[in-house]
This record gives structure tokens, sequence and C-alpha cells, in this order.
């Protein structure tokens, strides 16, 4: 059966068909009004097939479609064909051919931008950061492009080369940054340095055992790694915990509500609530959680997704200290809805995120600052930092992840991490107090 005539069953919905079967929820038939909208769409594909001046792909057409209709849903919507469907669940696994960026789209200006770089990665190690505008891709305008066809240019064999345009946010003029495609292993969980061995040492402060975990997006070993790095501040007896979701552009709900029962008993972490998608409350279920040590929880304007779950839950069950920025509002959840017997798949948003105290974590179109979106930080806890700010703190970092020790900074290189790191610098403090006021405690 060829893809014209599959597509048109299907949203004709010839007898009773349906126009989409999800994995979750129940199917929805096209309502009789909107038959002859169905029909227009298999004419003018018809039309276009005979009749465009020049000879037309219809596979490419359909593919377009789908496209530009799942683009006029939201930022996060989007059809996957086979090859795309493999290559993101490589991503999701850990594993992913590219230059290691997510991207989103920036909500003042509409422009392809970067969400988050992933450390260590190509576009890590040169220069691209975090809220960067890409205004092109090897030379071609990313205006009115989707998620999909940026993933799609951006992702290639390892060796080749791809050309960005970007505007950094402190920038006024953008810039050219060619990057090496490469096999892309994302380790999610980080301290602030390495040991000797190139490993991570997780205490920020050794006198003062203050512990210094940062995660950079939610995959499927998020959880473990994080239970390692928990239990090896334990050894060294960690009295104060600083968790770093700054610039975590999410990941899977299933590592976030993992890491959450990390630190919570009991309680709600996150519930979902949808018009066909079954409303379901997630509770943490945690055997031995790090609950005797105090935590700090910084965010940024760029943490979304999961990184808000476990923010948010964290800070309504009064486990930690949130510090930093408001959150970005990505709280939307996508499943997974197969086309053409598993084929080719549709990420379709079917629900949204929900704090433990009930209120929403996504931010709509249009939304407003006074409304209820995100994470915002506790009272007097809020730092802000300036797009100048910003970007120092960003290069610092990258210039401090690349350090091992084989490439040590040199004594003049050298940064005070608290004068570029207000945020950071703010967490310290109060993690310090919380740390007093327990050893006053138990005197």
């Amino acid at each position: 059966m060829s893809r014209l005539r599959s597509i048109g069953i299907l949203v004709l919905g010839l007898a009773g068909g349906l126009l989409w079967q999800g994995t979750r929820g129940q199917a929805v038939a096209p309502q009789d009004d909107s038959l002859k909208q169905y029909e227009r769409f298999v004419d003018a594909v018809e039309q276009i097939a005979a009749n465009y001046v020049l000879p037309v792909d219809r596979e490419a057409l359909l593919d377009s479609a789908l496209r530009g209709m799942l683009a006029e849903l939201d930022p996060y919507s989007s059809y996957f064909d086979d090859p795309q469907w493999k290559q993101f669940q490589k991503q999701i696994e850990g594993s992913f051919t590219g230059i290691g960026v997510q991207v989103d789209f920036d909500r003042k200006t509409g422009r392809l931008m970067i969400l988050a770089p992933l450390v260590g990665s190509p576009a890590y190690n040169a220069g691209v950061l975090a809220g960067d505008l890409v205004l092109e891709i090897d030379g071609v305008s990313t205006e009115d492009w989707s998620r999909s066809r940026a993933v799609e240019a951006l992702t290639g064999r390892p060796g080749t080369e791809v050309t960005l345009k970007v505007k950094h946010p402190d920038a006024d003029e953008p810039a050219e940054i060619k990057i090496e495609r490469a096999i892309i292993e994302v380790e999610t969980v980080m301290g602030d340095h390495r040991k000797p061995d190139d490993s991570w040492d997780f205490l920020l402060d050794n006198e003062k055992k203050i512990g210094y975990i940062r995660i950079t997006t939610f995959g499927e070993r998020t959880a473990a790694d994080l239970n390692k790095a928990l239990v090896e501040l334990k050894e060294q007896g960690v009295k104060g915990l600083i968790l770093d979701l700054r610039d975590d552009p999410g990941g899977l709900l299933s590592a976030a509500v993992q890491v959450c029962e990390e630190f919570l008993a009991e309680g709600t972490i996150v519930s979902t609530k949808g018009r066909n998608y079954p409303e379901r409350t997630y509770n943490a279920k945690a055997d031995d959680p790090f609950e005797d040590v105090p935590m700090v929880v910084i965010i940024n304007n760029q943490s979304a997704s999961a990184s808000e779950i476990v923010a948010s839950a964290l800070q309504d069950h009064g486990r930690a200290t949130i510090v930093g920025q408001r959150s970005w509002g990505k709280g939307t959840v996508q499943g997974i809805l197969p086309l053409e017997e598993g084929e080719s798949k549709l990420r379709l948003t079917v629900a949204t995120y929900h704090r433990p105290n009930g209120r929403p974590i996504h931010r709509f179109k249009n939304a407003k600052p006074s409304d209820e979106w995100g994470v915002s930080p506790d009272e007097s806890m809020e730092v802000k930092m300036n797009d100048e700010q910003y970007v120092k703190r960003v290069l610092d970092r990258q210039r401090r992840d690349r350090i091992s020790r084989a490439n040590k900074l040199k004594a003049d290189e050298e940064t005070d991490l608290f004068a570029v790191d207000p945020q950071l610098a703010k967490a310290v403090e109060v993690i310090q107090s919380k740390i007093d006021k327990a050893g006053n405690a138990t005197q």
C-alpha cells in the first residue's frame, strides 16, 4: 500500500477509521464535519503531484505536511521517520552521533535556539553556548525551520563538519563556528572538577565537606550514576549537598522520578493530566533515600522539563532550598504514537506536568510572568545574572571541564570560581548556614 493511500485511509476515517491510535489513552475518531477537510487535503496532494511544474516526491511532500501540521501545535510535537526515530532512541539511551546540542525556539524571536550543549560534546568544546540563536546551518537560514529539520541537519556521520552561524547572548554580531560531528557518549552526572585519574570529584570543599553534583540532562543512566556519586559522598562524610540543574534541558520522566527518590522517602513527585491521557500521580517509594544531609538546588532560566520536576518536588516537600532564577517552564508530556505499523512515529504533546502542590509547570503561549508556571527560587534566594555574567560563567565552566591530569590550568589562568558564579556563591552561603544550623542542633 502506498504512503498516499495509507494516509488517505487514516485521515478519511473509512467506516469509523482512527485519526490516531496512541500507546496510551483512547483513540480519537474524526468528526463528520471534518471529513471534507481531510478529503481536501488528499485532493491537494493529488493536484500538486499531478500538476506542479517539477516532478514531486510524494513521500517527501507528505512528510513535510506531517511536520508542518505538528509544528503548528507546539514546538515539542514532531514526526519521526524510521532513521530519525532510531537516532532519537540512541540519544535517550546515552549515545548518538552529532554535535551534542539540544535545540528549542526562542520565545521572543521565534528563532532556533541552543537550549543546551551537552558537556564534553563537540559543540560544547567549540564554544557553543546555551541561549545561542542559530541563524544559519551550513550557510542556509534556519528561519521557519522545525526542530526535526534542525536535528536532521546537525546529525551526520562522525568526522563530517557542520558550520553554525550563531548569535551569542552577550554579542551584537553573529559568529561562525565549525564543528566536527562525533559519536556522543552522554555523561549526565558530574562534579565540580576532576581527580588526577580524570574521574569526577564531587566535593566542592573538602574541608567543609560540601558536596556538589551537576545533572546536565536526564537519561537512562542518570539515576544510577547519581546514586554512585551519593554513595561516594557519604563515604567521604559529606555534610551538605548542592545539586546544580542549571542549563539542564530535561529528558526522561522516569529518570526525574528516580532522581527524586534519591532524596524523598515518600510523597508526590509529579502528576500528569491530559485531555485524552490517563491522569497519573508518581509517588516516592524509596527504601534508603539521601535524607539526612541538607540540600540546595540551583536553577536558571534554561532549566527545563525533568529538571523542573526535580526542583519543584524538592521545593514543595521542603527538602531543598531553591537558589538562582525562575526556570524555563517546559512541563508537557510527549507520547510516542506509532504510524504505519510502527515504521514511523508521532511525538505528540498529550499531557502536562503538575508539581506536588498542584500548580502547573508548563508556560503556555502568551503566559504572563505573574501566571503560575515553572519553578521560582525561594524567598530572598533569587540571584539574577545578565548575559555578560552568564557567558563568563559558562566559558569558565567549559574551560574547567576540559581540565584533566594531562591538561592543567596555568597559575595565571586560574579564576575565582565564586566571583564568576554568584549563583553558586549564594548556594554555598546557604548550604554552609544549613550545615552550621544542623551542627548546633546536635550539640
